[in-house]
């Protein structure tokens, strides 16, 4: 049935759900609107558990790399081969924690209130190609482009040229969608021609599996799903940069191989909370490397942490097996112990300025 004018307006202004996504349909938010239960605790628990661990995503990970991210690119005249493809990584991971720390907390929130938001991201980064990526990566956008553009626009229905087409199209206007700027529109592009690829590898010589072997495929650290990541990242070259100049300076920086002159001074804005009053014991030592060399380890552990996150459950695979009736009573406590640390640890992380990346988009 059609919304009335009170229940549209209720769908519009339900703070979880904003428009950077998820990007939910009218009828997913209303028709649960209209039928909300009372609330239950596996719910409330399963909701706790999304907000926590978003938030841990989002104040311990993301805004940890916001500073080497942001010195990298600001001084890209500068940068050589190892400081570039480590502060890429870094930026692809501050992307990814923070938007999908934002999509946790949502999800969360509306979760204690007993609404069910779409699933947004399902481990992006385990993709084993650069189409299986986008169809885990900002899932309700992709899902909005499928069902409003490619379909309407013919889809695959047409033939390998239009199908090629079509996939182009899509991905400019995605680009498009998240600014108005050269630089976005290329970061689309190089997207679109990744999938296009993909596309015409399988169309010409059979699925990955029958070309690549189980080397290639298997498992979450398989050659295929860490080549799809690396594309994705080189195509946030364009996505982060002011402008075309800083891209090509980036780009231009990656096949440097210079000594990594940068690094340390990229690594000193490593300078956490968490690790100040290290940082302040080195400083008083005899040595004058160990405060580089504290803020160096830092980043490594900061970047073997991500992978180890982003390679291993998401969080709603992780919130529906603690909330599962199999858990035991010792391994309930024990993740009650872990996910309130980690709140405590995030709260006290609050003190700095901070901001979601995508509200810009």
């Amino acid at each position: 049935t059609l919304p009335s004018p009170l229940e549209y307006l209720c769908f519009v202004t339900y703070f979880p759900k904003l428009l950077q996504g998820p990007i939910a349909k009218c009828s997913e938010i209303l028709d649960q609107l209209r039928g909300v239960k009372k609330p239950e605790a596996v719910r409330f628990k399963k909701g706790i558990i999304l907000f926590t661990l978003g938030l841990s995503k989002k104040v311990l990970l993301s805004d940890a790399f916001s500073g080497v991210s942001d010195y990298g690119f600001a001084y890209t005249y500068g940068l050589d081969t190892l400081t570039g493809i480590l502060v890429l990584i870094s930026y692809a991971f501050q992307l990814y924690f923070d938007f999908s720390g934002y999509c946790d907390m949502a999800g969360g929130v509306s979760c204690m209130l007993g609404i069910d938001l779409p699933v947004n991201f399902n481990s992006p980064y385990q993709a084993k190609d650069p189409r299986e990526l986008w169809q885990r990566w900002h899932m309700t956008l992709s899902r909005f482009f499928i069902r409003y553009v490619y379909i309407p626009l013919g889809g695959s229905r047409r033939g390998t040229v239009r199908t090629v087409i079509n996939i182009l199209i899509v991905f400019v206007l995605s680009g498009l969608w998240h600014g108005a700027g050269w630089t976005y529109i290329c970061w689309g592009l190089m997207q679109g021609l990744f999938v296009v690829l993909t596309f015409l590898w399988k169309e010409s010589m059979g699925t990955v599996h029958k070309t690549g072997g189980r080397f290639m495929t298997r498992g979450r650290f398989s050659l295929n799903s860490s080549l799809t990541f690396a594309g994705f990242a080189l195509s946030l070259i364009f996505f982060r940069s002011a402008d075309l100049a800083e891209a090509f300076r980036f780009f231009k920086g990656l096949v440097h191989p210079t000594l990594p002159g940068l690094l340390i001074l990229t690594a000193r804005n490593m300078e956490l909370a968490e690790n100040y009053l290290i940082l302040r014991a080195a400083e008083h030592m005899p040595i004058a490397w160990l405060p580089d060399a504290v803020c160096l380890l830092t980043w490594a552990f900061l970047l073997l942490l991500g992978a180890v996150f982003v390679r291993g459950k998401n969080s709603n695979e992780i919130a529906e097996e603690l909330c599962g009736s199999s858990l035991t009573e010792h391994r309930d406590r024990k993740a009650a112990l872990l996910l309130g640390l980690a709140f405590a640890v995030s709260c006290l992380s609050l003190g700095g300025v901070s901001e979601f990346l995508y509200f810009k988009y």
